[in-house]
């Protein structure tokens, strides 16, 4: 998901999506763990995707989005 993508969408709909993507981190650490992720490259992409939905909900708690 890209930052542009992010940034369109409302606080619930973050909110929302959020919440999937630390399930989603959840379940490829857990792939991993069990040797069942082939391309370990998705995990990397999480963890961005994650970090990217963190940091634009923090600008709303913040005020700097409105």
């Amino acid at each position: 998901m890209k930052m542009n993508e992010i940034q369109q969408l409302s606080r619930e709909e973050i909110a929302q999506r959020l919440e999937d993507a630390r399930t989603e981190l959840h379940n490829l650490r857990f792939q991993i763990a069990t040797h069942q992720l082939d391309n370990q490259v998705k995990l990397r992409y999480a963890r961005r995707d994650l970090a990217r939905l963190i940091t634009v909900s923090h600008e709303y708690e913040l005020g700097i989005r409105k």
